[in-house]
């Protein structure tokens, strides 16, 4: 059985001048079910730019099957960054008026359609997508990983963890692959800005749910980011002659629009000004002394 997608040792059976032609000697059942790998053919070519020097009759080699530009099954050798069921971060190539493609080191770059991104990426743009079998057969990319990445996390609550972020839901928040393998949510009430799919981000664990997966902000603990917080209030009142028509009664909304903070995160901030002297807090906003 000859599997489309993914890694396998095929047997040499016929040697022509384009390469030699491989067969399977194992009718063990696709390792990787979640989609129909198996192909109709029972014998695939391999290049001969990619034959092995002294291959003969009967050898058995390690190789990658996918479908060219003509749709014909083929092997490689090359070993591709991802597998059936697989996720990794690939550069976007170039687009088209059908999707992106995307540079995995084989022959013919791996499409993304459109209806599977996320956000409409662009070219030089790296990107968080898993490999699966469209209805037509073919091998294709998807930005909508979250049912191909891990939930088992090996990371605790407070750990730093780096991550790729590869979808935004406005009702939940920003999902992000840690290490491009382990589910993870920086939950609606912890995203100031929304962050492109694509975005790289250090961030820590703040709660490891019972399945593994991780919720994280991006943010410090409450008491090493009220510094910065601090900070960002005092120049933007510097910036606008020592007053802010802002204070504990404002609406969040126009407090994250105008700070980039929560409303909380605002309060500790000019709370924090406020003890150290360097502001007053008037009945319409706050002020500089």
């Amino acid at each position: 059985m000859i599997m489309l997608g993914q890694l396998q040792t095929l047997t040499v059976c016929r040697s022509t001048e384009n390469g030699v032609y491989l067969e399977s000697k194992s009718e063990a059942a696709p390792s990787f079910s979640k989609d129909t790998a198996a192909i109709s053919e029972t014998r695939v070519l391999l290049p001969r730019n990619q034959v092995p020097e002294g291959t003969k009759h009967g050898d058995t080699l390690r190789v990658f099957v996918y479908r060219d530009s003509e749709d014909r099954a083929i092997a490689t050798t090359t070993v591709p960054p991802l597998t059936l069921g697989e996720t990794a971060v690939l550069t976007v190539k170039e687009t088209s008026p059908i999707g992106a493609f995307l540079d995995w080191g084989l022959a013919k770059d791996l499409l993304l359609p459109f209806k599977e991104q996320t956000t409409k990426v662009k070219q030089g743009e790296q990107i968080l997508v898993a490999l699966y079998i469209d209805k037509s057969g073919r091998l294709c990319a998807t930005m909508h990983v979250y049912d191909y990445l891990c939930g088992n996390a090996p990371y605790k609550k407070d750990d730093r963890v780096t991550g790729i972020v590869y979808e935004h839901i406005d009702e939940f928040g920003t999902y992000v692959a840690v290490d491009s393998v382990y589910s993870a949510l920086i939950p609606r009430r912890e995203v100031i800005t929304p962050l492109r799919p694509g975005t790289v981000i250090q961030a820590r664990v703040t709660k490891v749910q019972p399945d593994g997966r991780l919720e994280l902000s991006i943010r410090e603990k409450a008491y090493l980011q009220m510094d910065s917080d601090a900070e960002r209030v005092l120049t933007l009142l510097k910036e606008a002659d020592g007053f802010l028509p802002y204070h504990d009664k404002s609406n969040p909304e126009a407090i994250k629009a105008k700070f980039g903070l929560s409303k909380n995160s605002f309060k500790r901030a000019i709370g924090h000004l406020y003890k150290e002297g360097i502001l007053v807090l008037e009945e319409n906003g706050i002020r500089l002394k």
